[in-house]
């Protein structure tokens, strides 16, 4: 044994050799776009633009584009991550609170890191993670039981462990965090569980927790008066997925998750700030300085943890920094993103509750939308005309691409009692028998939310997207197949079958002169380029 210790210790020490990482700095964060060749955030960079600038692989030579090695994860379920490239390195997240740094050019093992947790673990959706984030010379992870880790990125030993809350509460966090100058900022998961949300921010060095904002007002808050009673105690509104920021505004932008009771809404009666909100904090102190919300008291689990896409474009006649987001709830929102003004939504899927938005932001509700004892039929669906699955913007084409989901629900409703710990929904859902569900991936002009084309799907897609500087857009299915289609007109070029369902968005690195596209499927990781003599053209 003292042998083996010693040998592993030995090839630890010439992979770091081999790879000789240098610091990731908070300023090459922000200029994540000047270095394709890596991937620094779980979105690609701080506008959540999930846009790479590698044109190697094109619209001419996507078709040869052939996979160059497979990485399988040893646990089952979604395998929801998006790896973290830099300096030769991949460092990948996985289920059952897993994480690997790999050798990027062949998928080699460089450490195995694994967080322990408790055998009774309130968990939603899985026992999922999406992903690191790195600042300096470490790799952060959020765990299941709540905990955030700080670990060494050349060897994956712990530097620091936090609990943030008690995962017996039903509090978990699932998301990749996000570094932003000295800090490391997560969200909460749990709101199904009658959790108070929350977003934490953490020092990078000490793990000490530098400001909590939390989602929920309490009393003397702000907000606190569109809770009813004591409703504001349990009433959920997670932020679960990971946010962007503005390094110039200095403010970093988190979608909020749906209030709870989810399906149930008359013992929490008013708007339930900041649920389904979009909220904008300052990065150094959590202050909030403003808000929207899109879908005020929810009853249909319409959460807008939504990556929220930062865009600086002309709107309207001038230059405006817009927020734009393409929400559960079925409508396309943009925002002025220095003071959340609200400038304009439009349906993007099929929706049955609305009659519109107005003119400050708000839905004008149709009646009867609201779920019943009896089961009411509502457009969009529980999981949402679109979900967690990332959207991507590409600005040489200029178009807002997201995977959108097509389906209906039979939404029921009754009262629950709250149990910590317990699932805490008020009632269920059920699809139509007679409706099959669908889905597309679209392309919208940013500015209106006009459909420009649509590939569609044969079933309502769990996947998200990647456009590249190549002129593609590539995206995955529950069928199995990561294909790529044209950015420009969506005609697809090529496709590959992977074997399982994929829950989980690409992305892509340069390593060496050539380029590679890399997706979760199943639980494997999947990774592409183009073969060594394909990447020049081929004799004829």
């Amino acid at each position: 044994m003292k042998r083996y210790r010693i040998l592993l210790v030995f090839a630890v020490a010439i992979i770091n050799a081999d790879f000789g990482q240098a610091q990731v700095t908070f300023q090459r964060l922000v200029e994540a776009a000047k270095e394709p060749q890596n991937w620094l955030t779980y979105s690609g960079d701080y506008a959540g633009r999930r846009h790479s600038g590698l044109e190697q692989i094109d619209t001419a030579n996507v078709e040869r584009l052939a996979a160059q090695w497979v990485f399988q994860s040893e646990a089952k379920g979604k395998f929801e991550t998006t790896p973290l490239v830099f300096d030769g390195v991949m460092y990948v997240t996985g289920q059952e609170n897993l994480a690997y740094a790999l050798d990027a050019r062949t998928g080699r093992m460089i450490w195995r890191y694994r967080h322990p947790l408790p055998d009774q673990l309130p968990d939603c959706c899985g026992k999922v993670n999406r992903g690191f984030a790195v600042l300096g010379d470490k790799v952060f992870m959020a765990t299941l039981n709540s905990h955030l880790v700080a670990l060494d990125a050349k060897t994956g030993n712990v530097i620091w462990d936090v609990v943030a809350a008690d995962y017996r509460e039903g509090y978990s966090f699932t998301l990749a965090p996000l570094a932003v100058k000295d800090k490391i900022i997560v969200g909460t998961s749990g709101g199904e569980y009658g959790v108070r949300g929350f977003i934490d921010a953490y020092d990078a060095e000490t793990g000490k927790r530098a400001w909590r904002f939390y989602t929920i007002p309490g009393p003397g808050e702000p907000g606190h008066e569109t809770w009813e009673g004591d409703s504001w105690k349990t009433g959920g509104a997670p932020a679960w997925l990971t946010g962007t920021y503005d390094p110039e505004l200095n403010l970093t932008y988190w979608g909020i998750g749906n209030p709870g009771p989810g399906l149930f809404g008359e013992e929490r009666e008013g708007d339930n700030l900041y649920s389904n909100c979009m909220v904008a904090l300052d990065a150094d102190t959590g202050k909030l300085k403003w808000h929207f919300q899109f879908t005020p008291h929810d009853v249909h689990d319409w959460d807008a943890t939504e990556i929220p896409v930062l865009l600086d474009l002309e709107f309207e006649g001038r230059p405006r920094k817009l927020l734009v987001q393409a929400n559960r709830n079925g409508f396309y929102y943009v925002l002025d993103r220095t003071n959340g003004e609200f400038l304009h939504a439009t349906a993007f899927a099929r929706q049955t509750w609305a009659k519109e938005i107005g003119p400050e932001g708000r839905p004008v509700v149709l009646p009867g939308s609201a779920p019943t004892p009896e089961g009411n039929y509502v457009c969009p669906g529980l999981s949402g005309a679109t979900n967690w699955m990332s959207p991507s913007y590409n600005p040489g084409t200029g178009l807002f691409y997201l995977a959108a989901r097509e389906q209906c629900d039979l939404y029921f409703n009754s009262p629950q009692p709250y149990r910590e710990g317990v699932f805490f929904f008020g009632s269920t859902f059920q699809p139509p028998a007679n409706e099959k569900q669908w889905g597309a991936l679209r392309a919208l002009d940013p500015r209106t939310g006009e459909l420009k084309w649509e590939f569609k799907y044969y079933s309502a897609p769990w996947a998200g997207t990647l456009s590249t500087a190549g002129g593609l857009v590539f995206a995955g299915d529950m069928e199995g197949y990561i294909l790529a289609v044209d950015a420009r007109t969506g005609k697809e070029l090529w496709h590959f079958q992977t074997g399982a369902p994929i829950y989980s968005s690409p992305m892509s690195y340069s390593l060496d002169g050539r380029q590679y596209v890399a997706i979760p499927s199943g639980s494997a990781l999947i990774v592409f380029s183009l073969p060594e003599g394909g990447l020049k053209e081929p004799k004829l």
